[in-house]
């Protein structure tokens, strides 16, 4: 009578597998975490099917995006939110056995009535890996206070300081733009590519795009600035369009709200604007949440947690993961 053993798939004499799990020994015990590896790869083992566990990948890692701003009161727009760091790395070695913790921030809040400053994102890693960390983006201000515009990529300016962009950190992302001034548009944030625009008259400034990667196998934007509010004091105006890579569209006084930036692309959100002595609408946009992809290179992981996604790319396996969890080699 074949024995059980809790946790494994069996045989009635159970040996484990050889090597790098060859299907010469898949008679053997495999543990449910090998087991789903494999079935989540579409690589069970088939004669003449040999898959080893990866040595080196690359990965992606983008941070949550910075939330856009909200006019409190008046007719000024307000600056957009900037994207979330973003970073990769090619050809990476890891080591067998190591477990990488994996951490997805989250994007953050936009402006409310009660304080028009959005709030930063959080910071996307993967530990042990050097270097494999991003800070979450800066948040638009409604007036100069803090840094809370710095990031990742910064927030466009203040409309009280129109020239104190939010800074973006080297290798990660970029500045926001300027505002415009007292009744004017706001900034567009930084992206991962390129700059904000400045708000040019009443009309808000465009984020500024972010930047592409192929590490899924499709070619994909991401970690783009929100777009500033437009004011709309004296006639037609336009938000900025929120940049490449799901940064949010600044609002367009009586016409559009602002847009949140998309989830797991790390997009900043658009900002808010006002109209007379009261708020027009909603919040202003909420960034984006992070993301991290890891591209295990001619192989798999043994193990995973936090449920990522599972695609091939040819011979390498693709994990996406849009929370937290931690990867096995």
């Amino acid at each position: 009578m074949t024995k059980r053993y809790l946790g494994n798939i069996i045989t009635q004499n159970p040996t484990a597998p050889a090597g790098p799990y060859e299907d010469d020994a898949a008679s053997g015990v495999w543990s449910l975490a090998e087991a789903l590896a494999y079935s989540k790869a579409d690589l069970w083992p088939t004669a003449g099917n040999v898959v080893s566990v990866a040595t080196s990948i690359d990965w992606l890692v983008v941070a949550g995006g910075g939330g856009g701003g909200r006019a409190e009161a008046g007719t000024t727009g307000i600056s957009g939110g900037g994207a979330g760091g973003m970073k990769t790395g090619s050809s990476v070695s890891v080591t067998s056995g190591t477990t990488y913790t994996v951490t997805v921030g989250a994007g953050g809040a936009g402006g409310t009535t009660s304080n028009g400053d959005g709030s930063k994102g959080s910071t996307s890693s993967i530990s042990v890996l050097s270097g494999a960390s991003c800070s979450g983006g800066g948040a638009a201000e409604w007036v100069t206070s803090t840094t809370l515009k710095d990031g990742g990529s910064g927030a466009g300016a203040p409309y009280n300081s129109v020239s104190a962009v939010g800074t973006g950190i080297s290798g990660q992302g970029s500045d926001g733009g300027e505002h415009a001034g007292v009744n004017d548009g706001g900034g567009g944030g930084g992206g991962a590519g390129a700059v904000g625009s400045n708000g040019s008259g009443e009309n808000g400034g465009d984020g500024g795009d972010g930047l592409q990667s192929s590490i899924t196998g499709t070619a994909t934007y991401y970690a783009g600035g929100g777009g500033g509010s437009s004011s709309g004091d004296t006639g037609a105006t336009s938000g900025g369009t929120g940049g490449l890579g799901g940064g949010g569209d600044g609002a367009t006084k009586d016409v559009s709200n602002p847009e949140d930036g998309v989830a797991n692309t790390g997009g900043g959100g658009g900002g808010e604007t006002g109209t007379g002595s009261s708020v027009q609408g909603p919040n202003g946009g909420a960034g984006g949440s992070g993301v991290v992809i890891i591209r295990a290179l001619s192989g798999i992981a043994s193990a995973t947690t936090g449920s990522p996604t599972v695609s091939t790319v040819g011979s390498d396996t693709v994990y996406t993961f849009t929370g937290s969890g931690s990867i096995t080699f």
